[in-house]
């Protein structure tokens, strides 16, 4: 199983932002799509912001396309999604993966495993 810490969670206010960090362990984000999911109180894992490390080639769900900006830092071997105008419908525990496949099966397919996430809450 591929290691990751989420971090970078916590409470805003509606229209404000955040930025979520994805650290990996033991293995090397550059060679992998990666991409960032979410999960709200008795739904299911939705994959909201996805990206091909070869190309560059991005996903976004339609609820956050515009306002959250999937990136990677390879010096640090982290990737981050930055969350801006920032709505209560976002508020989830949030994930990071990685796998070798395309942004759109990332996003799409579910998963088995998860790691610990991390809580975004937006309310007044």
């Amino acid at each position: 199983q591929l290691q990751f810490v989420e971090s970078g969670g916590g409470w805003v206010q509606p229209g404000g932002s955040l930025r979520l960090s994805c650290a990996a362990s033991g293995f090397t984000l550059d060679y992998y799509t990666i991409g960032w999911f979410r999960q709200a109180p008795g739904k299911e894992h939705e994959g909201v912001a996805c990206i091909d490390s070869s190309d560059g080639i991005t996903y976004y769900a339609d609820s956050v396309e515009g306002r959250f900006t999937i990136s990677r830092d390879s010096g640090k071997n982290t990737v981050y999604l930055q969350m801006n105008r920032l709505e209560p419908e976002d508020t989830a525990v949030y994930y990071c993966a990685a796998d070798y496949t395309t942004v759109q099966a990332m996003c799409h397919v579910p998963r088995d495993y998860w790691g610990q996430g991390t809580q975004v809450t937006v309310s007044l």
